[in-house]
C-alpha cells in the first residue's frame, strides 16, 4: 500500500511541477497562468469616449467622485448595480456638470482597477515562484524517499511516516495550483468590469446630450 501511494505521488508531483511552467511560454518565466500577461492597461483598451481632459486626472480631489469609485470598482458589488450607480450619479448631475464629472469618474476607475489589477498579478507572479520552490522541494523529498525504500534494511515504520509527510505536503501543493486557476482569472474579470463601467459612462453622455 506505502509502495501504492508512493508511486502515486511521484506521478502527481512531476505533473505539477510541469504545470508550473505551462503558462511560462509567455515572456516572463514565473507566469502560470493561461491568460497572456498584460502587467497594466492602456486608457484605450477600455473606453471608446471621448479624449479624457486633463481635468480628469483631478478625480481624487472630487469627493463624490471618488467615493463612487471605490464604491463601483468593488467586486463584491454586482455589476449591475455599480452600474445603476453610475446612471444615478449622472442623474443628479446638471448639464455643465455631467461631462467633467463623468470623465472624472472613468480616470477615477480606470487609475484605481487598473493599480489594483497590476497588484494582484505582482501577487500571482510571488505565488507561482513559491510553487516553483516547493514542487522542487517535493522531487528533492520524493527521490529520497524513494531511495529510502530502495534498501534492504529500510525501517517500514520510516518509509511509512516519509510517505505520509510527502503525501501530506504533495496535497497542499495541490490545494494551492487549485486556488492559483481561478485567481489567474481575477485579471480579466477586473479588465472586464472597468471596460462594463467605463462603457454605462459612455452611454449616460450619450443620454444627456
Amino acid at each position: 500500500m506505502a509502495r501504492m501511494r508512493l508511486a502515486h505521488t511521484l506521478v502527481l508531483v512531476a505533473t505539477l511541477a510541469s504545470m508550473g511552467s505551462a503558462g511560462a511560454a509567455n515572456t516572463d518565466p514565473d507566469w502560470p497562468c493561461m491568460q497572456r500577461k498584460v502587467p497594466q492597461l492602456s486608457l484605450g483598451q477600455i473606453w471608446n469616449g471621448p479624449e479624457l481632459p486633463a481635468t480628469a486626472k483631478d478625480w481624487a480631489k472630487d469627493a463624490r467622485v471618488s467615493a463612487l469609485v471605490e464604491a463601483v470598482a468593488a467586486r463584491r458589488t454586482p455589476i449591475a448595480e455599480a452600474q445603476k450607480e453610475i446612471k444615478d450619479f449622472a442623474t443628479s448631475l446638471s448639464a455643465e456638470q455631467v461631462a467633467p464629472k463623468m470623465t472624472m469618474l472613468v480616470q477615477g476607475m480606470f487609475d484605481h482597477m487598473d493599480a489594483e489589477r497590476s497588484h494582484v498579478i505582482s501577487g500571482i507572479s510571488r505565488y507561482a515562484h513559491k510553487q516553483l520552490e516547493m514542487a522542487a522541494q517535493l522531487r528533492k523529498e520524493a527521490s529520497e524517499v524513494d531511495a529510502l525504500r530502495a534498501k534492504a534494511d529500510a525501517d517500514p515504520d520510516e518509509v511509512e511516516r516519509r510517505t505520509d509527510q510527502l503525501n501530506f505536503a504533495t496535497r497542499i501543493f495541490t490545494e494551492r495550483v487549485q486556488s492559483l486557476t481561478y485567481v489567474c482569472d481575477v485579471p480579466t474579470i477586473i479588465e472586464q468590469r472597468l471596460y462594463q463601467l467605463s462603457k454605462t459612462v459612455s452611454e449616460t453622455l450619450v443620454v444627456k446630450k
